[in-house]
């Protein structure tokens, strides 16, 4: 102890290695969300700008020095610009802290109905290998997405969604999206994400689920009509190729539980995050 300065446990260097601690954690969390999206390409383009204009200050290159200049300066409005899908993820993350949310005790009852009527259509389709595509509007809302659907604000029932996806209907092709536990509409169409981490073996269906969950906080199911296969996302998370059980299990702790903090730390249990094998999955269970 006696070679430990006596000045080196102060509430100065406390708070400046919690600045440092947040500064990292921020940076940390920024990288996660824009890890495998065109983001990525767009930040090399960015660092190779500064290192040409570091080479252009130790060879005393003028113009070159001006040029990378006006770049940075104007960079911030850029940044904002091209990085406006990233940056709105952001806010809305934001924006889902349970001190801006809340679920009341009769919605979570509700939620049970349109939980039971989901398995009942995910269980038919999945056997018969029937395409679909349903997005649960949570917290950031979906009114541009449902803007792009045909109106039908029906009941959620088991028959009424196998009937939309039935192949060669007018409604099965695109979205069926759910607000207020209520069906809203369907044939809606999402927008496709443009991560490379996605299996190729994935389809135009899985591509969508996974790009309205970049964008917003919905919980999105979809059913391949390739394997049958059941998959879930959200938050930009996969989860592939889940039991009954499992979608169960999930949809219960994300619809009918009022308590964000467990239906998060179950989401970490099941997740994939962006394509991450099934076995990986079951061994973080």
């Amino acid at each position: 102890m006696n070679f430990i300065p006596s000045n080196l446990f102060t509430w100065q260097n406390l708070a400046n290695l919690v600045d440092i601690l947040v500064v990292w954690y921020v940076l940390y969390k920024v990288l996660s969300m824009i890890r495998g999206t065109k983001a990525v390409q767009l930040l090399k383009g960015i660092i190779v700008i500064f290192l040409i204009k570091l080479i252009s200050w130790v060879l005393n290159l003028h113009t070159v020095s001006f040029l990378m200049d006006q770049l940075i300066n104007w960079g911030i409005i850029v940044i904002v610009i091209i990085f406006q899908p990233e940056i709105r993820r952001g806010l809305e993350h934001l924006g889902r802290l349970p001190l801006f949310s809340s679920t009341s005790n009769e919605e979570g009852k509700t939620k049970n109905h349109l939980i039971e009527s989901l398995d009942q259509a995910i269980q038919y389709m999945s056997k018969r290998r029937i395409g679909a595509l349903i997005t649960l509007e949570m917290n950031t809302g979906l009114e541009e997405y449902v803007e792009t659907g045909i109106d039908l604000d029906a009941e959620v029932t088991g028959a009424l969604l196998i009937n939309i996806f039935i192949p060669n209907t007018p409604l099965h092709d695109g979205a069926v999206i759910v607000r207020k536990n209520r069906i809203s509409v369907a044939a809606a169409y999402l927008p496709l994400s443009e991560s490379n981490t996605i299996p190729k073996e994935l389809g135009t269906r899985h591509r969508a689920a996974v790009g309205i969950s970049e964008v917003t906080d919905a919980i999105t199911i979809v059913v391949s009509e390739e394997t049958g296969g059941v998959m879930i996302t959200r938050n930009g998370h996969m989860m592939l190729d889940l039991t009954r059980e499992e979608y169960l299990k999930y949809l219960h702790a994300q619809l009918a539980d009022s308590s964000n903090e467990s239906s998060r730390s179950l989401f970490d249990v099941f997740s994939i995050h962006r394509g991450r094998g099934k076995q990986n999955e079951k061994d973080n269970k």
